[in-house]
């Protein structure tokens, strides 16, 4: 596909999404992660493709609110690391080229000038959880878990945990889920603040629904920018350091200890 000639918006057809479900029914759009074979871990593509997804969203003045979610039983399980593996493990320039489809896929959410609702269907690890944190709110099924491995698989979470956790949660109980790599229970995720409502599977939907229509009643323009000033400090904390995570990110792919790591995590999984 071309590159546009003005911010219009398109159809989710003419935009031909293969790892995510693009869909529009105004005021909501809806960007589904769509890789449940693999818990919706994202690639290249992936990431590519969320930010478009995101860049139209922001252009189409009839959507007034984003939903993301994820097909199956997850929401996103973070990076594929199979695919690290194969195409990055090593290869530190390379590496570093996906890392800015990463950092451009979350600058795209995050800046879409209109309200984000994350709809958390299933468990949400690693960048998975940085995605739904990157949401103004969040709704989370009962029976999911949030967990960061980042220091189990070679890889500081510094694509959003490292730079927001610590305000959303407190910084000892962001040392204890970026340090210790354990599972938080929805249950305690609602109570630390990490999401804003948990409810069983049956009721997700309604939930969803109900922050969707009191978010589309407001007025667009003053919305977004009280939005752009709650993002003060997620914003500070991110761009005073995404870009050196980046540089250290990869050259830490030609580490012993990451490829190690990699490798470990490859041949459970075999």
């Amino acid at each position: 596909m071309t590159e546009p000639t003005y911010p219009s918006p398109r159809s989710p057809e003419e935009l031909g999404f293969e790892k995510i479900v693009y869909e529009k029914a105004p005021p909501r759009a809806t960007i589904t992660f769509n890789r449940p074979e693999i818990l919706n871990a994202f690639d290249f593509q992936m990431l590519r493709e969320l930010a478009r997804s995101c860049e139209d969203a922001s252009w189409d003045d009839e959507i007034r609110v984003v939903v993301l979610t994820g097909a199956g039983r997850a929401f996103c399980v973070g990076a594929d690391l199979t695919s690290w593996a194969e195409d990055y493990l090593d290869k530190p320039t390379e590496y570093w080229k996906w890392f800015g489809a990463f950092k451009d896929a979350h600058d795209r959410l995050r800046e879409i000038g209109k309200p984000t609702v994350a709809r958390i269907n299933g468990i949400a690890v690693g960048g998975g959880n940085e995605l739904q944190m990157a949401c103004d709110l969040a709704v989370m099924v009962d029976d999911a878990f949030i967990r960061h491995v980042g220091p189990e698989h070679g890889s500081v979470p510094a694509g959003g945990a490292t730079q927001w956790l610590t305000i959303m949660v407190g910084d000892r109980r962001a040392r204890e889920i970026v340090l210790m790599c354990e599972e938080i229970p929805a249950r305690r995720a609602g109570e630390w603040g990490l999401v804003n409502r948990v409810v069983p599977a049956a009721e997700l939907d309604a939930e969803v629904d109900r922050m969707v229509e009191n978010l589309a009643r407001k007025l667009p323009q003053t919305t977004r920018y009280a939005k752009q000033h709650l993002n003060f400090w997620r914003d500070l904390a991110w761009h005073e350091t995404i870009n050196h995570a980046r540089d250290w990110l990869a050259l830490s792919m030609a580490t012993e200890e990451t490829k190690t790591a990699i490798k470990r995590f490859r041949d459970r999984k075999k």
